[in-house]
């Protein structure tokens, strides 16, 4: 391990940009199938991740979906939450706000209280256990109604306690963030935070971006790369101190890069993009691999790393004086 890599791996970290079943390795994948007597069409973990070929978002979406099926009980989905955070703790993530897709279960037939009960029980025991603390955050998929989303909304209420916010993911084209603009009100009016995904070069991204700015009003952005295209809405995103949760390793696989050097020019122009694994399960990558991709990729600092940890920890949707903590823990380190 490099001096850098040893600074990434210690390095106080916050993730806001993941999604719990893209944490759903091979390995766990044929275990759940296994446990819920369900077949799939790979013959070992090797051949499942030779499968996970992506060359755009919708390629990655059609294995991503597929392989929630094994997903069925409390238990599994306890398993899952629980396995990430693990290996989150490991590199050294102290805190997280991680995304659940409820639709894809509870269109298949699985309770929503299954869902939000194994997730929930998963947090208590990690925080307990492994010194990690989380959020959750309940994604819509765009490529479905928004019907089905204020549905799911409704069902979110009596858990509103655990969950922090909203968001906005699935495939972007033909969908932009104004067709859920009810629903992120009525979300907006519980008491819920806000965000959505812009993703990377998608059709009509800046108008997109524009709209999560003006129309929605959102608490974040996640990617959002695009924005670096647009110097108002740069300015815009800036002055609102919106953090950006950019996942460079994802990217490498989705658009023509990891778009670090993008990051690096927004933290230039005293912005706040944050680094995150995104789906790493599929695209081989978790924080560390995260920070040390855009580390090489933008040759940057360890002043500018440490940046991009903070602006995490500042973005987080916690309290003033937790935020604190995260930050004294992080100055601390850099101190070394």
């Amino acid at each position: 391990m490099s001096e850098m890599e040893d600074f990434i791996h210690g390095l106080p970290k916050c993730e806001l940009h993941v999604h719990v079943e893209g944490t759903l390795e091979p390995e766990m994948k044929f275990m759940l199938a296994k446990r819920n007597a369900i077949a799939l069409p790979y013959a070992d973990v090797a051949e499942m991740r030779a499968a996970y070929t992506f060359n755009d978002l919708p390629s990655f979406l059609k294995i991503y979906y597929e392989g929630m099926n094994v997903l069925v009980t409390e238990q599994d989905f306890y398993d899952l939450a629980y396995a990430y955070y693990t290996r989150a703790a490991s590199e050294n993530v102290l805190y997280t706000e991680m995304f659940f897709d409820p639709q894809p279960h509870t269109g298949r037939g699985v309770a929503f209280d299954t869902v939000i009960q194994g997730l929930r029980r998963a947090q208590v025991d990690a925080e307990a256990n492994l010194g990690i603390k989380s959020q959750l955050i309940l994604c819509f998929l765009r490529d479905w109604s928004a019907e089905f989303a204020m549905t799911t909304l409704i069902q979110s209420l009596p858990y509103k306690d655990w969950i922090v916010g909203v968001g906005l993911d699935s495939d972007e084209k033909g969908h932009p963030p104004v067709k859920f603009k009810d629903v992120f009100a009525r979300a907006r009016a519980e008491g819920y935070k806000l965000t959505m995904h812009c993703d990377v070069n998608q059709e009509n991204t800046l108008g997109h971006i524009g709209q999560v700015l003006n129309e929605i009003g959102v608490d974040r952005i996640d990617h959002g790369v695009n924005a670096i295209e647009d110097a108002a809405l740069c300015a815009e995103i800036k002055a609102r101190e919106l953090a950006l949760t950019i996942c460079p390793v994802s990217n490498g696989f989705c658009t023509d890069g990891s778009q670090a050097d993008v990051i690096k020019q927004m933290l230039d122009l005293g912005m706040k993009p944050t680094v995150n694994s995104d789906d790493p399960a599929y695209f081989g990558g978790y924080m560390d691999a995260n920070f040390i991709r855009t580390q090489h990729d933008a040759n940057l600092t360890k002043a500018e790393l440490a940046q991009l940890s903070r602006n995490a920890f500042e973005s987080t949707w916690l309290p003033q004086a937790a935020k604190a903590e995260y930050l004294a823990k992080l100055d601390a380190y850099c101190a070394q």
